[in-house]
């Protein structure tokens, strides 16, 4: 089976681009999307991201090592 090159590789609970906005106190999307793409985001629709990074909360932490 094929997979699409802009199929979504995981949700965004778990992209490095998913934070929580304390002034808004909800979590907001911080990459650089295109009016559609944020469109199909914000309708929860199967959407895929072309920008999904997997989130690594440790990253610093091993660089500081």
């Amino acid at each position: 089976k094929k997979t699409n090159k802009k199929q979504m590789q995981g949700s965004c609970e778990s992209c490095a681009y998913y934070t929580y906005d304390e002034d808004y106190e909800y979590y907001v999307c911080e990459a650089d999307l295109d009016e559609d793409e944020m469109s199909s985001f914000l309708r929860d629709e199967k959407f895929a991201c072309p920008y999904y990074r997997p989130g690594d909360e440790y990253l610093i932490v091993r660089k500081q090592m």
